[in-house]
C-alpha cells in the first residue's frame, strides 16, 4: 500500500468513559494528509472527548487510534506530541502569567525540536499573528478573548505539528475574529498543507474551510459527508 494511501489520523470503533458514563459509543473517522475536518455537534455531544482521547485522556475503553499508521492507543500524552500532533484546546488555556513569548515557547518545548526550527516557526506564528508580535512581553492573562486564542493557536504551532487539533475556536469570540481565525486555519492548510482536525459548534463557519465533516450526537456519529452537503 502506498503511504499516501493511508490516512494520517484513524480512529475505528472509539469507546471512551467518564466514570460509568460512556462519552464516546463506538467512533469512526478519518483525517487524510493535507485535509481539514471537522466535528460538529451540539455541546455535550462528545466531540471534546474524542479529540482528548486522541490526545490521550480519557484513555479509550475500546477499539484502536492510528497515526500515519501506528497504533497510538495506549501512548502516552507526551508520547503522543512529540509525534506532531498538536492541540489547542476548549478554554484556550493559555498560561496567564506567562508573557506571549514564554507562552509560545512552551509549545516548541512539548517537542523535540531543533533551534533553527523554532526560530522558523516562530518568525512564521508571527507572521500569521501579527497582534502577537506586538505583545510579546504582555501577559497571557492581560490579552483580549480573541488574542487569547490567536495565542492558543500559535502555541499549538510552535510544535511543527503534522496534525492540529484545535477545539471550538470561535468560542465567545466575535463574528469577525471568528472569520479573521478561520481565514488563517485555511491558510496555513493551503500553503503547508498542515492537516487540520476542527471540533466546533459553529458548524456554518466550519463548513466554509472544510473538505469533509462528521456530525455527532451523543456519542455516536450519525453523519459523516462532504461539506457542501452537510451545509
Amino acid at each position: 500500500m502506498n503511504a499516501d494511501d493511508v490516512p494520517l489520523l484513524a480512529v475505528h470503533g472509539l469507546r471512551a468513559s467518564y466514570g460509568k458514563i460512556e462519552a464516546l459509543k463506538g467512533i469512526d473517522l478519518e483525517i487524510r494528509r493535507g485535509e481539514i475536518v471537522t466535528l460538529i455537534g451540539a455541546n455535550g455531544a462528545g466531540k471534546s472527548t474524542l479529540m482528548m482521547t486522541i490526545f490521550g485522556r480519557p484513555r479509550a475503553k475500546a477499539g484502536r487510534i492510528e497515526f500515519d499508521g501506528r497504533d497510538i492507543t495506549g501512548a502516552a500524552t507526551h508520547e503522543i506530541a512529540r509525534m506532531r500532533i498538536a492541540q489547542s484546546p476548549e478554554g484556550r488555556r493559555i498560561f496567564p502569567r506567562m508573557t506571549v513569548a514564554e507562552n509560545l515557547q512552551m509549545g516548541a518545548d512539548a517537542t523535540d525540536t531543533s533551534d533553527s526550527d523554532r526560530v522558523a516557526s516562530l518568525e512564521r506564528v508571527l507572521t500569521l499573528f501579527p497582534r502577537l508580535k506586538e505583545r510579546m512581553i504582555q501577559r497571557g492573562g492581560t490579552l483580549s478573548g480573541g488574542e487569547q486564542q490567536m495565542l492558543a493557536i500559535g502555541r499549538a504551532l510552535m510544535s511543527h505539528p503534522r496534525l492540529l487539533m484545535l477545539d471550538e475556536p470561535s468560542l465567545g469570540l466575535a463574528p469577525f475574529l471568528v472569520a479573521e481565525i478561520f481565514q488563517i486555519l485555511s491558510r496555513i492548510n493551503r500553503e503547508e498543507g498542515l492537516s487540520i482536525l476542527l471540533v466546533e459548534q459553529n458548524a456554518i463557519a466550519a463548513l466554509e474551510i472544510v473538505s469533509h465533516g462528521y456530525l455527532v450526537e451523543s456519542g455516536r456519529i450519525v453523519m459523516h459527508d462532504t461539506a457542501e452537503a452537510l451545509k
